[in-house]
């Protein structure tokens, strides 16, 4: 049985969406900056993107910004944001569990004279209110919080931390890295209060290479690609028409199922996480501690529906990566942009993970094309190979 729990990495193109995108490449291959027939055909995939994507977001579709994916979503908004505002201030916070793509471009602001805070978070993986107000200063130009931890599932309090930052600085501009939220969990940016939305197409069934940024009306940003215009100025060059109706496509179908998806997701992850806490030297990290009570259900509604972190005391968790691999399981030791340079984990250090798990972790991501039957193989392997592997922990 192949089972594939990787789905916070990336998820497989859904068919309509690879359709699609076969006929923009063979048909309506034309640039959409051409005036003749084939590049009004091809202009018309950009417009129903942005059109699809601003309905999702009841937003503006001159507020969306075509892109290719996360990663530069989320470089535009930071640098952007930061360049167009400087005289303002040079004073920026954001979290210490970020995704990379958001940490780097933060270090590479230090470098050219900002100031970024990096604030803790508590043992759920949630930035508090409180400690955010008290980061924020008259100089503080930007904000940036994740609103799913990409490795436990941690959904971040946005509304009111978008609330925090306007009450206390009306100018400090607040950006959300939305990469695992979009989709999964409802977010209409505009209704509270976020400046900046970055989103990726390949984590919900749509192509590599795609994704968008939101960018509330009059908000400055300074775009660093110059070339033809395209994008009123925004985002420069030839769009990349195949991806963007990839992306168009993706969007339509999964907002269409999303509740239904996300009822799904829940039950996978109710059913894993219950029968997976019951093996010897597991634990699962970032789903709340039972508060009066509170069933693992209810407990699980407060986390991303797809994302599961668990610990195996004494197995590596590249070692049991592997060994889950042969059996045909495919998850994760966390982030898999990280993974191009292993270090421990900055958000299980952050939620105070104890160091025997720190590198004994992996991410399980379901999707809805997982099953209650792949589950249980899931589990069936788990307690076959953990008695095995623990045998060769290191002393």
């Amino acid at each position: 049985m192949e089972v594939y729990l990787d789905n916070a990495a990336t998820t497989r193109a859904a068919e309509p969406v690879v359709q699609l995108m076969e006929k923009v490449l063979r048909e309506d291959y034309g640039n959409p900056s051409s005036r003749h027939q084939k590049g009004v055909e091809a202009e018309r995939y950009v417009c129903q993107a942005k059109k699809t994507i601003a309905k999702a977001l009841k937003c503006l579709e001159s507020e969306i910004v075509l892109t290719s994916g996360g990663t530069e979503s989320n470089n535009m908004a930071l640098i952007g944001m930061a360049e167009a505002n400087k005289r303002a201030g040079k004073h920026i916070i954001s979290s210490c569990i970020e995704h990379a793509s958001v940490y780097q471009p933060l270090l590479f602001l230090e470098e050219q004279g900002y100031e970024v805070t990096f604030l803790p978070v508590d043992k759920n993986g949630l930035v508090r209110p409180e400690t955010l107000r008290a980061a924020l200063r008259p100089d503080t130009i930007l904000v940036s919080i994740m609103m799913v931890n990409n490795e436990i599932g941690a959904v971040e309090p946005i509304e009111e931390l978008a609330k925090v930052v306007h009450e206390t600085n009306p100018r400090t501009l607040f950006h959300v890295d939305a990469i695992q939220g979009f989709g999964k969990l409802p977010i209409y940016p505009k209704r509270i209060g976020v400046d900046a939305m970055s989103v990726s197409g390949h984590k919900l069934f749509g192509p590599k290479g795609s994704g968008f940024l939101f960018v509330r009306e009059r908000v400055k940003i300074r775009p660093y690609l110059f070339g033809g215009g395209q994008q009123k100025g925004m985002r420069s060059g030839t769009e990349n028409v195949p991806a963007i109706a990839g992306l168009e496509r993706a969007v339509a179908l999964y907002l269409a199922e999303a509740e239904e998806r996300r009822e799904k997701l829940y039950a996978l992850k109710e059913a894993f996480v219950s029968k997976v806490s019951k093996l010897p030297g597991a634990q699962v990290f970032g789903i709340f501690s039972e508060e009066n009570g509170t069933p693992l259900a209810e407990r699980l509604r407060r986390t991303a529906p797809h994302i599961v972190s668990v610990g195996f005391r004494g197995v590596r968790s590249e070692v049991l990566l592997h060994a889950l691999e042969e059996k045909g399981v495919y998850v994760s030791s966390g982030s898999a942009c990280s993974s191009n340079h292993p270090a421990i984990s900055g958000t299980l250090s952050g939620i105070g993970v104890p160091a025997e798990y720190l590198d004994a972790t992996l991410r399980f991501s379901f999707s809805h094309e997982n099953t209650p039957e792949q589950i249980d193989y899931v589990i069936s392997c788990l307690s076959e190979l953990l008695p095995v592997l623990g045998r060769f922990r290191r002393g």
